[in-house]
């Protein structure tokens, strides 16, 4: 299997216009609020979602059109493997964010702690289950000496097609 194609069933809407200058994890953007727009037939899939208080959105990184094996990452100063990274120049542009669910409005969801770019297409939505998704023995690799600095730390064009840091 060489092909394989995934169709948005939205477009998640957020502040952020550009990459330069937004949140880089939702831990960085506590706040920070957007909407989602589901499209006609993927409606009925959000029965039962308001019962949740977070989401898992999965996107398409649809700025990035290329990859690269080794990326500097936004809260270090030398390369690293791309998958010990959340860099979004990645062999397929998927990403992942875990938002605050504040309200369904038909095809609308009102997120909040947004780290996304306006316009990304949405790709899947999962609810997050403290159960099924928190790890209670976890190590952070090279991002333990980071501590703090990702609510501060903001995107910028390096990862974007043609430029590089």
């Amino acid at each position: 299997m060489n092909h394989i194609t995934y169709r948005p069933i939205g477009s998640i809407r957020t502040p952020f216009k550009k990459q330069a200058g937004m949140p880089i994890q939702p831990s960085g953007a506590k706040g920070v609020r957007g909407t989602i727009k589901i499209k006609k037939d993927y409606i009925g899939g959000l029965k039962d979602l308001e019962g949740f208080s977070h989401l898992v959105l999965i996107y398409h990184f649809h700025l990035s059109k290329e990859y690269d094996l080794m990326a500097t990452p936004f809260l270090d100063d030398q390369p690293r493997g791309v998958f010990a990274t959340r860099a979004p120049r990645r062999p397929n542009s998927i990403g992942l964010s875990i938002v605050k669910l504040n309200a369904v409005e038909g095809d609308i969801l009102e997120i909040e702690n947004v780290d996304i770019v306006d316009g990304t297409p949405l790709l899947d939505i999962k609810p997050y289950v403290p159960e099924f998704d928190a790890q209670t023995e976890v190590k952070t690799g090279w991002l333990a000496e980071v501590d703090e600095r990702v609510k501060q730390a903001k995107s910028d064009n390096r990862f974007n097609s043609n430029k590089k840091v």
